[in-house]
Protein backbone atom coordinates (compact mmCIF):
# COMPACT_ATOMS: atom_id res chain seq x y z
CA UNK A 1 0.00 0.00 0.00
CA UNK A 2 1.47 3.36 -1.04
CA UNK A 3 1.18 6.76 0.59
CA UNK A 4 -1.97 8.86 0.51
CA UNK A 5 -1.82 10.78 -2.76
CA UNK A 6 -3.60 14.09 -3.34
CA UNK A 7 -4.17 15.78 -6.70
CA UNK A 8 -4.43 19.53 -6.00
CA UNK A 9 -6.11 21.78 -8.58
CA UNK A 10 -6.18 25.57 -8.01
CA UNK A 11 -8.18 28.02 -10.07
CA UNK A 12 -5.60 29.36 -12.57
CA UNK A 13 -5.10 32.81 -11.05
CA UNK A 14 -2.22 34.03 -8.89
CA UNK A 15 -4.34 34.64 -5.81
CA UNK A 16 -5.64 31.06 -5.96
CA UNK A 17 -2.42 29.25 -6.88
CA UNK A 18 -0.37 30.64 -3.97
CA UNK A 19 -2.65 29.49 -1.10
CA UNK A 20 -3.22 26.10 -2.75
CA UNK A 21 0.58 25.75 -2.99
CA UNK A 22 0.86 26.60 0.71
CA UNK A 23 -1.73 23.92 1.51
CA UNK A 24 0.11 21.44 -0.71
CA UNK A 25 3.34 22.10 1.20
CA UNK A 26 1.57 21.38 4.50
CA UNK A 27 0.29 18.08 3.15
CA UNK A 28 3.64 17.06 1.66
CA UNK A 29 5.51 17.86 4.88
CA UNK A 30 3.07 15.58 6.71
CA UNK A 31 3.78 12.56 4.51
CA UNK A 32 1.13 13.02 1.81
CA UNK A 33 2.21 12.79 -1.81
CA UNK A 34 0.91 15.78 -3.79
CA UNK A 35 0.53 16.15 -7.54
CA UNK A 36 -0.03 19.86 -8.19
CA UNK A 37 -1.92 20.67 -11.39
CA UNK A 38 -1.49 24.01 -13.16
CA UNK A 39 -2.58 25.06 -16.62
CA UNK A 40 0.26 24.92 -19.14
CA UNK A 41 0.80 28.69 -19.29
CA UNK A 42 0.79 29.05 -15.49
CA UNK A 43 2.94 25.94 -15.01
CA UNK A 44 5.79 27.49 -16.98
CA UNK A 45 5.64 30.71 -14.97
CA UNK A 46 5.40 28.93 -11.62
CA UNK A 47 8.32 26.58 -12.33
CA UNK A 48 10.53 29.47 -13.47
CA UNK A 49 9.86 31.34 -10.21
CA UNK A 50 9.84 28.30 -7.89
CA UNK A 51 12.55 27.62 -5.32
CA UNK A 52 14.44 24.39 -6.10
CA UNK A 53 13.42 22.64 -2.88
CA UNK A 54 9.73 23.14 -3.71
CA UNK A 55 10.11 21.19 -6.95
CA UNK A 56 11.47 18.31 -4.91
CA UNK A 57 8.57 18.46 -2.46
CA UNK A 58 5.71 18.35 -4.98
CA UNK A 59 4.97 16.63 -8.29
CA UNK A 60 4.26 19.54 -10.66
CA UNK A 61 2.22 18.75 -13.78
CA UNK A 62 0.30 20.78 -16.34
CA UNK A 63 -2.89 20.45 -18.36
CA UNK A 64 -4.24 22.57 -21.25
CA UNK A 65 -6.54 25.45 -20.36
CA UNK A 66 -8.64 25.12 -23.50
CA UNK A 67 -7.48 28.42 -25.01
CA UNK A 68 -5.31 28.99 -28.04
CA UNK A 69 -1.90 30.57 -27.48
CA UNK A 70 -3.08 33.94 -28.79
CA UNK A 71 -6.22 34.16 -26.65
CA UNK A 72 -6.43 36.47 -23.62
CA UNK A 73 -6.16 34.56 -20.34
CA UNK A 74 -7.27 37.67 -18.47
CA UNK A 75 -10.72 37.17 -20.06
CA UNK A 76 -12.44 35.51 -17.10
CA UNK A 77 -15.60 34.48 -18.91
CA UNK A 78 -13.73 32.83 -21.76
CA UNK A 79 -11.32 31.12 -19.34
CA UNK A 80 -14.13 29.75 -17.16
CA UNK A 81 -15.97 28.33 -20.15
CA UNK A 82 -12.84 26.74 -21.62
CA UNK A 83 -11.70 25.22 -18.32
CA UNK A 84 -15.08 23.71 -17.63
CA UNK A 85 -14.94 22.02 -21.02
CA UNK A 86 -11.38 20.64 -21.10
CA UNK A 87 -10.43 20.05 -17.47
CA UNK A 88 -12.62 17.04 -16.52
CA UNK A 89 -11.30 14.73 -19.27
CA UNK A 90 -7.73 15.97 -18.72
CA UNK A 91 -8.03 15.27 -14.99
CA UNK A 92 -9.49 11.83 -15.62
CA UNK A 93 -6.62 10.98 -17.98
CA UNK A 94 -4.05 12.26 -15.45
CA UNK A 95 -5.47 10.18 -12.60
CA UNK A 96 -5.67 7.07 -14.79
CA UNK A 97 -2.03 7.55 -15.81
CA UNK A 98 -0.89 8.00 -12.20
CA UNK A 99 -2.78 4.94 -11.03
CA UNK A 100 -1.42 2.82 -13.87
CA UNK A 101 2.24 3.78 -13.47
CA UNK A 102 2.88 4.76 -9.85
CA UNK A 103 2.82 2.95 -6.52
CA UNK A 104 1.01 5.81 -4.79
CA UNK A 105 -2.42 5.76 -6.40
CA UNK A 106 -4.56 8.89 -6.18
CA UNK A 107 -6.69 8.77 -3.03
CA UNK A 108 -8.03 12.35 -2.87
CA UNK A 109 -8.78 15.31 -5.14
CA UNK A 110 -8.52 18.81 -3.63
CA UNK A 111 -10.02 21.48 -5.87
CA UNK A 112 -10.44 25.19 -5.51
CA UNK A 113 -14.05 25.79 -4.38
CA UNK A 114 -14.68 27.66 -7.60
CA UNK A 115 -13.64 24.61 -9.64
CA UNK A 116 -15.44 22.00 -7.54
CA UNK A 117 -17.78 21.21 -10.43
CA UNK A 118 -15.11 19.24 -12.26
CA UNK A 119 -15.37 16.44 -9.70
CA UNK A 120 -19.02 15.92 -10.67
CA UNK A 121 -18.17 15.25 -14.30
CA UNK A 122 -17.36 11.54 -14.03
CA UNK A 123 -18.55 8.80 -11.71
CA UNK A 124 -14.92 7.69 -11.26
CA UNK A 125 -14.11 10.97 -9.49
CA UNK A 126 -16.81 10.25 -6.92
CA UNK A 127 -15.06 7.03 -5.92
CA UNK A 128 -12.11 9.12 -4.65
CA UNK A 129 -12.16 11.36 -1.58
CA UNK A 130 -13.05 14.89 -2.61
CA UNK A 131 -12.22 18.09 -0.77
CA UNK A 132 -12.88 21.71 -1.71
CA UNK A 133 -10.55 24.53 -0.63
CA UNK A 134 -11.67 28.14 -0.39
CA UNK A 135 -8.65 30.48 -0.73
CA UNK A 136 -10.83 33.53 -0.03
CA UNK A 137 -12.81 34.82 2.94
CA UNK A 138 -15.54 32.56 4.30
CA UNK A 139 -17.88 35.55 3.88
CA UNK A 140 -17.44 35.30 0.11
CA UNK A 141 -18.68 31.70 0.11
CA UNK A 142 -21.50 32.69 2.44
CA UNK A 143 -22.51 35.32 -0.11
CA UNK A 144 -22.29 33.13 -3.19
CA UNK A 145 -24.11 30.21 -1.56
CA UNK A 146 -26.92 32.64 -0.73
CA UNK A 147 -27.49 33.47 -4.40
CA UNK A 148 -30.91 31.79 -4.60
CA UNK A 149 -32.14 33.59 -1.48
CA UNK A 150 -30.82 36.91 -2.82
CA UNK A 151 -32.91 36.32 -5.95
CA UNK A 152 -35.97 35.38 -3.89
CA UNK A 153 -35.55 38.49 -1.72
CA UNK A 154 -35.40 40.75 -4.78
CA UNK A 155 -31.83 41.87 -4.13
CA UNK A 156 -30.49 40.47 -7.44
CA UNK A 157 -32.10 39.07 -10.58
CA UNK A 158 -31.46 35.59 -11.97
CA UNK A 159 -28.36 36.89 -13.80
CA UNK A 160 -26.85 38.17 -10.55
CA UNK A 161 -27.50 41.83 -11.42
CA UNK A 162 -28.36 44.01 -8.38
CA UNK A 163 -31.93 45.30 -8.10
CA UNK A 164 -31.13 47.53 -5.11
CA UNK A 165 -28.14 49.49 -3.80
CA UNK A 166 -28.79 49.36 -0.06
CA UNK A 167 -26.12 47.36 1.82
CA UNK A 168 -27.33 43.96 3.02
CA UNK A 169 -26.28 41.60 5.81
CA UNK A 170 -26.59 37.84 5.48
CA UNK A 171 -26.83 37.67 9.27
CA UNK A 172 -26.94 40.39 11.94
CA UNK A 173 -23.30 39.86 12.92
CA UNK A 174 -21.83 39.63 9.40
CA UNK A 175 -20.39 42.64 7.56
CA UNK A 176 -22.70 44.77 5.44
CA UNK A 177 -22.18 44.30 1.70
CA UNK A 178 -23.12 46.70 -1.08
CA UNK A 179 -24.89 44.69 -3.83
CA UNK A 180 -23.07 46.78 -6.45
CA UNK A 181 -19.82 45.25 -5.16
CA UNK A 182 -20.86 41.59 -5.32
CA UNK A 183 -17.86 39.59 -6.51
CA UNK A 184 -19.41 38.32 -9.74
CA UNK A 185 -20.01 41.88 -10.99
CA UNK A 186 -16.32 42.44 -11.72
CA UNK A 187 -16.75 42.02 -15.49
CA UNK A 188 -17.94 44.90 -17.70
CA UNK A 189 -20.48 43.15 -19.97
CA UNK A 190 -23.73 41.44 -18.99
CA UNK A 191 -23.05 38.20 -20.89
CA UNK A 192 -19.75 37.63 -19.09
CA UNK A 193 -21.23 38.50 -15.70
CA UNK A 194 -24.10 36.07 -16.30
CA UNK A 195 -21.65 33.29 -17.20
CA UNK A 196 -19.48 33.94 -14.14
CA UNK A 197 -22.52 34.14 -11.86
CA UNK A 198 -23.88 30.82 -13.12
CA UNK A 199 -20.44 29.21 -12.80
CA UNK A 200 -20.20 30.40 -9.19
CA UNK A 201 -23.67 29.05 -8.36
CA UNK A 202 -22.96 25.68 -10.01
CA UNK A 203 -19.62 25.27 -8.27
CA UNK A 204 -21.15 26.17 -4.92
CA UNK A 205 -23.57 23.27 -5.33
CA UNK A 206 -20.64 20.98 -6.15
CA UNK A 207 -18.61 22.26 -3.20
CA UNK A 208 -21.48 21.27 -0.89
CA UNK A 209 -21.06 17.69 -2.16
CA UNK A 210 -17.38 17.63 -1.22
CA UNK A 211 -16.45 15.31 1.62
CA UNK A 212 -14.39 18.04 3.30
CA UNK A 213 -14.68 21.84 2.91
CA UNK A 214 -11.80 23.97 4.21
CA UNK A 215 -10.78 27.62 3.92
CA UNK A 216 -7.75 29.84 4.41
CA UNK A 217 -9.35 31.79 7.24
CA UNK A 218 -9.59 31.74 11.01
CA UNK A 219 -12.26 31.70 13.69
CA UNK A 220 -10.57 34.86 15.04
CA UNK A 221 -11.32 36.69 11.79
CA UNK A 222 -14.73 35.43 10.67
CA UNK A 223 -16.73 33.78 13.45
CA UNK A 224 -20.06 34.97 12.04
CA UNK A 225 -19.42 33.89 8.44
CA UNK A 226 -18.10 30.50 9.54
CA UNK A 227 -21.15 30.06 11.76
CA UNK A 228 -23.40 31.01 8.85
CA UNK A 229 -21.80 28.36 6.60
CA UNK A 230 -21.66 25.69 9.27
CA UNK A 231 -19.65 23.12 7.31
CA UNK A 232 -16.58 25.14 6.30
CA UNK A 233 -13.57 24.49 8.53
CA UNK A 234 -10.89 27.21 8.74
CA UNK A 235 -7.26 26.04 8.53
CA UNK A 236 -5.58 29.43 8.20
CA UNK A 237 -3.72 31.53 8.05
CA UNK A 238 -1.52 29.33 5.84
CA UNK A 239 1.93 30.90 6.04
CA UNK A 240 4.46 28.40 4.70
CA UNK A 241 7.40 29.12 2.40
CA UNK A 242 5.47 31.06 -0.19
CA UNK A 243 5.55 29.63 -3.70
CA UNK A 244 3.38 29.57 -6.80
CA UNK A 245 4.28 33.08 -7.97
CA UNK A 246 3.92 33.93 -11.65
CA UNK A 247 6.95 36.25 -11.51
CA UNK A 248 10.40 35.80 -9.91
CA UNK A 249 10.69 37.68 -6.64
CA UNK A 250 13.22 40.50 -6.33
CA UNK A 251 15.01 39.91 -3.00
CA UNK A 252 17.03 43.16 -3.22
CA UNK A 253 14.12 44.94 -1.57
CA UNK A 254 14.88 43.08 1.68
CA UNK A 255 18.43 44.42 1.91
CA UNK A 256 17.03 47.86 1.04
CA UNK A 257 14.52 47.52 3.90
CA UNK A 258 17.40 46.61 6.22
CA UNK A 259 18.76 50.13 5.71
CA UNK A 260 15.49 51.90 6.63
CA UNK A 261 14.46 52.99 10.14
CA UNK A 262 11.88 50.88 12.01
CA UNK A 263 8.23 51.51 11.05
CA UNK A 264 9.18 54.04 8.38
CA UNK A 265 8.31 52.44 5.02
CA UNK A 266 5.06 52.59 3.04
CA UNK A 267 4.71 49.29 1.16
CA UNK A 268 2.56 49.39 -2.01
CA UNK A 269 1.43 46.27 -3.90
CA UNK A 270 -1.75 45.53 -5.83
CA UNK A 271 -1.56 41.82 -6.57
CA UNK A 272 -1.60 40.18 -9.98
CA UNK A 273 -4.57 41.80 -11.76
CA UNK A 274 -4.91 45.44 -10.75
CA UNK A 275 -4.11 47.94 -13.49
CA UNK A 276 -3.91 51.71 -13.00
CA UNK A 277 -4.54 54.13 -15.83
CA UNK A 278 -1.83 56.74 -16.48
CA UNK A 279 -3.64 59.45 -14.47
CA UNK A 280 -4.04 57.20 -11.43
CA UNK A 281 -0.48 55.90 -11.75
CA UNK A 282 0.80 59.49 -11.68
CA UNK A 283 -1.32 60.43 -8.66
CA UNK A 284 -0.06 57.40 -6.74
CA UNK A 285 3.55 58.30 -7.50
CA UNK A 286 3.05 61.90 -6.43
CA UNK A 287 1.12 60.82 -3.35
CA UNK A 288 4.00 58.61 -2.24
CA UNK A 289 6.36 61.52 -2.81
CA UNK A 290 4.16 63.83 -0.73
CA UNK A 291 4.26 61.52 2.30
CA UNK A 292 7.96 62.28 2.68
CA UNK A 293 8.41 58.66 3.82
CA UNK A 294 10.51 55.85 2.34
CA UNK A 295 8.38 53.60 0.13
CA UNK A 296 8.64 50.20 -1.54
CA UNK A 297 6.39 49.97 -4.60
CA UNK A 298 5.69 46.80 -6.60
CA UNK A 299 5.20 47.70 -10.28
CA UNK A 300 4.52 44.36 -11.97
CA UNK A 301 6.70 43.15 -14.80
CA UNK A 302 3.67 42.55 -17.05
CA UNK A 303 2.57 46.17 -16.74
CA UNK A 304 5.59 47.88 -18.29
CA UNK A 305 4.63 51.30 -19.60
CA UNK A 306 0.90 50.46 -19.73
CA UNK A 307 0.28 52.54 -16.62
CA UNK A 308 2.20 55.46 -18.03
CA UNK A 309 5.62 56.94 -17.27
CA UNK A 310 6.57 58.28 -13.86
CA UNK A 311 5.98 62.02 -13.42
CA UNK A 312 8.75 64.29 -14.68
CA UNK A 313 11.64 64.33 -12.24
CA UNK A 314 9.94 61.89 -9.86
CA UNK A 315 12.67 59.26 -9.89
CA UNK A 316 15.37 61.85 -9.18
CA UNK A 317 13.38 63.49 -6.37
CA UNK A 318 12.71 60.22 -4.51
CA UNK A 319 16.07 58.60 -5.22
CA UNK A 320 17.36 57.04 -2.02
CA UNK A 321 14.00 56.84 -0.25
CA UNK A 322 11.86 55.15 -2.91
CA UNK A 323 12.36 51.69 -4.42
CA UNK A 324 10.34 49.92 -7.09
CA UNK A 325 10.50 46.19 -7.88
CA UNK A 326 8.70 43.95 -10.36
CA UNK A 327 7.57 41.45 -7.69
CA UNK A 328 8.34 41.19 -3.98
CA UNK A 329 8.55 38.33 -1.43
CA UNK A 330 5.49 39.79 0.26
CA UNK A 331 5.34 37.76 3.47
CA UNK A 332 8.97 38.60 4.21
CA UNK A 333 8.43 42.25 3.31
CA UNK A 334 5.41 42.62 5.59
CA UNK A 335 7.25 40.87 8.42
CA UNK A 336 10.16 43.33 8.14
CA UNK A 337 10.35 45.80 11.08
CA UNK A 338 10.91 48.72 8.69
CA UNK A 339 7.43 48.43 7.15
CA UNK A 340 4.92 50.86 8.70
CA UNK A 341 1.80 50.35 6.56
CA UNK A 342 0.56 48.56 3.46
CA UNK A 343 -1.30 50.13 0.52
CA UNK A 344 -3.14 47.11 -0.88
CA UNK A 345 -5.86 46.00 -3.28
CA UNK A 346 -7.32 43.95 -0.40
CA UNK A 347 -6.99 40.56 -2.01
CA UNK A 348 -7.59 37.93 0.68
CA UNK A 349 -3.99 36.67 0.61
CA UNK A 350 -2.66 40.19 1.14
CA UNK A 351 -5.26 40.87 3.83
CA UNK A 352 -4.34 37.74 5.78
CA UNK A 353 -0.62 38.40 5.36
CA UNK A 354 -0.94 41.97 6.66
CA UNK A 355 -2.81 40.68 9.72
CA UNK A 356 -0.25 37.93 10.30
CA UNK A 357 2.50 40.57 10.30
CA UNK A 358 0.62 43.19 12.32
CA UNK A 359 0.80 45.85 9.59
CA UNK A 360 -2.15 48.31 9.25
CA UNK A 361 -3.47 48.91 5.77
CA UNK A 362 -4.79 51.48 3.33
CA UNK A 363 -7.51 49.86 1.21
CA UNK A 364 -7.52 50.26 -2.58
CA UNK A 365 -9.93 47.52 -3.81
CA UNK A 366 -10.12 46.88 -7.53
CA UNK A 367 -12.68 44.15 -8.21
CA UNK A 368 -14.29 40.83 -7.18
CA UNK A 369 -14.12 40.05 -3.43
CA UNK A 370 -11.75 42.91 -2.61
CA UNK A 371 -14.56 45.29 -1.59
CA UNK A 372 -15.89 42.67 0.83
CA UNK A 373 -12.41 42.33 2.34
CA UNK A 374 -12.17 46.11 2.64
CA UNK A 375 -15.39 46.07 4.69
CA UNK A 376 -13.77 43.63 7.11
CA UNK A 377 -10.58 45.71 7.38
CA UNK A 378 -12.26 49.08 7.90
CA UNK A 379 -15.67 48.43 9.44
CA UNK A 380 -15.33 45.13 11.29
CA UNK A 381 -11.73 44.99 12.52
CA UNK A 382 -10.79 48.69 12.46
CA UNK A 383 -7.25 47.94 11.28
CA UNK A 384 -7.16 50.12 8.16
CA UNK A 385 -8.71 53.01 6.23
CA UNK A 386 -10.43 53.51 2.89
CA UNK A 387 -8.82 55.53 0.15
CA UNK A 388 -11.66 57.63 -1.27
CA UNK A 389 -11.99 58.48 -4.96
CA UNK A 390 -12.74 61.98 -6.22
CA UNK A 391 -15.54 62.90 -8.62
CA UNK A 392 -13.51 61.59 -11.53
CA UNK A 393 -12.95 58.19 -9.90
CA UNK A 394 -9.32 58.92 -9.06
CA UNK A 395 -7.59 58.51 -5.71
CA UNK A 396 -5.67 61.76 -5.52
CA UNK A 397 -2.17 62.48 -4.25
CA UNK A 398 -3.44 64.49 -1.26
CA UNK A 399 -5.84 61.71 -0.28
CA UNK A 400 -2.93 59.26 -0.28
CA UNK A 401 -0.75 61.56 1.81
CA UNK A 402 -3.56 62.31 4.27
CA UNK A 403 -4.63 58.69 4.76
CA UNK A 404 -1.05 57.55 5.36
CA UNK A 405 -0.89 60.14 8.14
CA UNK A 406 -4.23 58.92 9.51
CA UNK A 407 -3.32 55.24 9.64
CA UNK A 408 0.07 55.98 11.21
CA UNK A 409 -1.33 58.58 13.62
CA UNK A 410 -2.89 58.04 17.03
CA UNK A 411 -6.09 56.40 15.79
CA UNK A 412 -5.16 53.03 17.24
CA UNK A 413 -4.85 51.21 13.91
CA UNK A 414 -1.50 49.62 14.74
CA UNK A 415 -2.66 48.64 18.24
CA UNK A 416 -5.83 46.98 16.94
CA UNK A 417 -3.88 45.23 14.18
CA UNK A 418 -1.35 43.79 16.64
CA UNK A 419 -4.20 42.54 18.83
CA UNK A 420 -5.89 40.92 15.81
CA UNK A 421 -2.54 39.46 14.77
CA UNK A 422 -2.12 37.75 18.15
CA UNK A 423 -5.61 36.25 18.14
CA UNK A 424 -5.31 35.07 14.54
CA UNK A 425 -1.87 33.47 14.84
CA UNK A 426 -2.99 31.71 18.03
CA UNK A 427 -5.59 29.77 16.01
CA UNK A 428 -2.96 28.37 13.64
CA UNK A 429 -0.46 27.54 16.39
CA UNK A 430 -0.48 24.13 18.05
CA UNK A 431 -3.60 23.86 20.18
CA UNK A 432 -5.48 26.44 18.10
CA UNK A 433 -8.70 25.77 16.19
CA UNK A 434 -7.19 26.16 12.70
CA UNK A 435 -4.29 23.88 13.60
CA UNK A 436 -6.71 21.25 14.90
CA UNK A 437 -8.80 21.47 11.72
CA UNK A 438 -5.70 21.08 9.54
CA UNK A 439 -4.61 18.02 11.53
CA UNK A 440 -8.09 16.52 11.17
CA UNK A 441 -7.96 17.15 7.42
CA UNK A 442 -4.57 15.44 7.07
CA UNK A 443 -5.76 12.49 9.17
CA UNK A 444 -8.86 12.18 6.99
CA UNK A 445 -6.74 12.14 3.83
CA UNK A 446 -4.57 9.36 5.27
CA UNK A 447 -7.47 7.18 6.42
CA UNK A 448 -7.82 4.00 4.35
Amino acid sequence: MGRAHVVAIPYPAQGHVIPMMELAQCLAKNGVRVTFVNTESNHRRVVEALPMQMEELLDLVSVPDGLDCWEDRMDFAKSVEALGRVLPPELQALIQSINATQTDAVTCIVTDVFMAGITQAYESFRLIKRAAFLPAAAALLALTTSADKLVDDGIIDTNGTPLQSEPIRLSPSMPAVNPNHFAWLCLPDLASRKLIFQSVVDNNKSAKLADFLICNSSSALEPAALGFLGNCRPIGPLLGRQAGHFWPENPTCLSWLDRQPPSSVVYVAFGSFTLLDPVQFRELALGLELTGMPFLWVVRQDVGEAEGPYPDGFEERVRGRGKTVGWAPQQRVLAHPAVACFVTHCGWNSTVESISSGVPVLCWPYFADQFLNETYVVDEWGVGVRLERDGGGVIGREEIRRKVEVVLGDGGYKKRMVELQGKTLATSAEGGSSHANLCDFIDWIKEE
